[in-house]
């Protein structure tokens, strides 16, 4: 790959001349192109990225940019264009990895945009413990084990997880919680689990059924249940009828499993079913997982398109976006044909580590699947038009309300959480055009050490004191819309009053805040709403604009109390041998048998803790020093 900074840019014009623009501009850098593959930037005069775009001859390509006959879209880009960056690469596949990189990390006006980009669940067969776990997985594959995926969602994952414990009987607990336990635990009652950490099935049974769960992940069900009925007959005819009712039960639950599992395709082993649907310049994107026969979910998304992109460029932007982060399967299977389908498919292959083909079925399951998934997809994008419509007349009703000059593109919406001042956290959600844009979402844990506990006004300071802060120094000219059009702050006159300290001392005074406060009776519908220097003031009961309001103002509140629910939760549930260093999870489990609990093993004296089975003399020290010290 050549100078990733490659700009053979004509003679610069005068500094005091405007910056040259479009057609003329592109043909002069034909002089210094050759016929190379690789990838090129469109900007404008603020060094703005326009377009992203890939070639298998950069020459021929730019080249097609000095001749008229665009679209209007394409037009009104290269008028705006005053530069261009060129970045050669050895191949066309290698290129076409690059753009679409390029357009994740530079978010282009003009190119297909895959805005949701999250990652997805999987589950996990542990492998680091002599009793594996069975969890749910997210982002890098870093532990020791197996894994299956990807799942659409965490719902999908829970739902699978339930199975594999119905079935198999495999643990879910953490691997701390395994050794320090006495006795079986409610997973055991309720036949969710074999109880391995009390020695109630042995490690090679055990061993058996992790490797019957991911026979079965694998889609061999039909022959772990032939498998598990001539035991059961074994069983039975040996006299055991124990073990033959537990494996009775075992049969019964994947009998089960299967029933539900009878949308499942019986032709596709492992795919991505992709459907596309246009509607109005919009687009949205059905992607359904299959793996080992199995229909692990759907997801939908809604990339950034313009009127005249055709859905052949589409599906080939979305594709290559979307695969740059996730593991590909072994076929994907298309709505809409792409330009270059073998280019990405042989891309996707070298990433993945196996061939990768890209089918548009015509008949047969395969077919039926595609269309299933462009209903959903249509669906989806009517729903979300009509939500959309819905959302712009709320987001008109607020401005007339507060009397905002425009209708608000993103608001931010604050709480606090805590108990007598302790766990005190903020949390701050935010609202846009789409609803609510849970990727904005922040939480922030109350620092403040000269706080009264308790001081709401105090903690809201200090909530958004760090916010604009933040701001100021990440966007401040503005231009990354990171910036909120309107304020809504969980309380009355005071709490208004603390924000508005807060922001005359950031220098930000053109943002609208407004308090908003339960009326006399605490009761929903008789909000009263504040300004700074203001009156307060009511909405209609029935107004639609206070509903929304609430709605708002109630996530904003799930969210903070959900913080400091979860922050409370690891403060109770922490032990202060976590943090003596050797203390390990079998150490910690002989300690606290022989002490009883952790107060008494900080209690405890030298000779006490050598005593200890396991504790050699070395770490008794460590350990006396460490309470000791605090």
């Amino acid at each position: 790959m050549s100078d990733p900074m490659s700009d053979p840019s004509p003679e610069s014009p005068d500094e005091t001349d405007a910056p040259r623009t479009g057609y003329g501009v592109i043909h002069d850098y034909l002089k210094t192109l050759d016929s190379s593959p690789g990838v090129y930037r469109m900007l404008d005069a603020e060094s703005r990225v326009l377009y992203v775009g890939k070639a298998r001859n950069l020459r021929a390509r730019v080249s097609n940019y000095t001749r008229p006959g665009h679209t209007a879209r394409i037009e009104t880009m290269i008028s705006q264009t005053t530069r261009m960056m060129f970045l050669t690469t050895r191949t066309e596949t290698e290129a076409l990895l690059l753009e679409q990189n390029l357009i994740k990390q530079l978010k282009p006006k003009y190119n297909v945009l895959l805005r949701d980009d999250k990652s997805f669940p999987n589950i996990l067969l542990s492998k680091s413990h002599d009793y594996p776990q069975v969890k749910k997985h997210r982002g890098a594959r870093k532990e020791k084990g197996s894994y299956f995926g990807p799942f659409a969602s965490a719902s999908a994952v829970t739902r699978t997880l339930n199975q594999l414990q119905r079935a198999f009987l495999l643990r879910n607990c953490t691997d701390s919680m395994f050794e320090t336990r006495s006795r079986p635990c409610l997973q055991y009652q309720i036949k969710r689990c074999s109880g391995p950490c009390v020695g109630l099935i042995s490690r090679e049974d055990y061993a058996e059924s992790v490797r019957d769960a991911e026979r079965f992940l694998m889609g061999r069900s039909t022959k772990i249940q032939e498998e598990l009925g001539a035991q059961m007959m074994a069983a039975s005819e040996a006299m055991e009828f124990e073990r033959a009712a537990a494996l009775r039960d075992r049969i019964k639950a994947l009998t089960q499993v299967q029933t539900a599992q009878g949308i499942n395709p019986r032709s596709v082993a492992e795919a991505d079913i992709i459907g596309l649907h246009l509607e109005a310049g919009q687009a949205c994107v059905q992607v359904f997982f299959i793996r080992a026969n199995q229909n692990w979910g759907n997801q939908d998304f809604y990339p950034r398109v313009a009127a005249d992109m055709s859905p052949a460029e589409i599906m080939e932007a979305f594709i290559g976006q979307f695969y740059d982060n996730k593991d590909v399967p072994r076929q994907l299977l298309l709505s809409d044909d792409i330009e270059n389908a073998d280019l990405m498919a042989e891309a996707l292959g070298e990433k993945a580590g196996h061939k990768v083909e890209i089918l548009i079925p015509q008949r047969g399951e395969k077919a039926e699947l595609i269309a299933g998934a462009v209903r959903n997809a249509r669906e989806s994008l009517a729903r979300r038009m009509s939500e959309r419509a819905t959302q712009a007349k709320l987001l008109r009703g607020i401005a007339e309300a507060f009397g905002l000059e425009a209708s608000p593109q993103r608001i931010e919406v604050y709480d606090n959480s805590h108990i007598q001042g302790t766990n005190a956290v903020g949390g701050m959600i935010v609202m846009g055009p789409e609803g609510f844009m849970k990727n904005a979402y922040r939480k922030f844990n109350i620092k403040g050490d000269d706080l009264v506990p308790g001081d709401d006004f105090g903690m809201m300071k200090e909530v958004l004191h760090r916010r604009f802060s933040r701001l100021l120094k990440e966007d401040p000219d503005r231009k990354k819309g990171l910036w909120p059009d309107l304020l809504l702050i969980d309380g009355g006159a005071g709490q208004v009053s603390a924000v508005a300290e807060i922001m005359q001392q950031h220098g930000v005074q053109d943002i609208p805040m407004i308090g908003v406060a339960k009326g006399v009776d605490r009761d929903h519908g008789k909000e009263e709403f504040h300004r700074p220097g203001g009156r307060p003031f009511a909405l209609q009961r029935n107004d639609p604009v206070l509903y929304f309001i609430q709605r708002m103002r109630d996530e904003a509140h799930r969210f903070a109390i959900g913080t400091h629910r979860a922050k409370r939760a690891k403060s109770m549930a922490a032990n202060p041998l976590d943090d003596v260093p050797g203390v390990g999870a079998r150490r910690k489990k002989a300690l606290l048998t022989h002490f009883g609990s952790a107060k008494a093993v900080s209690r405890a004296n030298l000779a006490d803790l050598k005593a200890v089975e396991g504790i050699s003399s070395a770490l008794a020290e460590t350990i006396y020093n460490y309470f000791q010290d605090r």
